[in-house]
């Protein structure tokens, strides 16, 4: 197990070492200086670069989504439009077919 530190011996029990833990820059040559964060390290035009690079990336998945629900909706229009046909022709057999049926039955000899 690695463990930075120096070990001692625990007075209590005596059978499991304590570790302590030394000061992160103690083993740094002098003059390195360790950043608080990771965050901390960018520069105002690195950040500003990055944000500009994350608007881009999201514009064009905002551009693709759009298209896409752009084809999504035509595809749906056309389909209602192919069952408007559909259901107009169904329609326009059945009007025809009352008629005939009606002039068999209205004009019946009796």
């Amino acid at each position: 197990m690695a463990v930075t530190g120096e070990e001692t011996e625990t007075a209590a029990t005596g059978d499991m070492p304590a570790y302590q833990i030394r000061s992160p820059s103690s083993g740094l040559p002098p003059g390195v200086i360790m950043a608080a964060s990771p965050g901390a390290m960018h520069s105002p035009q690195q950040s500003t670069e990055e944000a500009t690079r994350k608007r881009e990336v999201r514009l064009m998945k905002n551009r693709e989504a759009a298209r896409e629900c752009r084809r999504k909706k035509k595809e749906y229009v056309k389909c209602l439009e192919n069952r408007v046909a559909v259901l107009e022709n169904q329609n326009k057999t059945l009007i025809e077919e009352l008629k005939a049926l009606k002039d068999i039955y209205c004009h019946k000899p009796e």
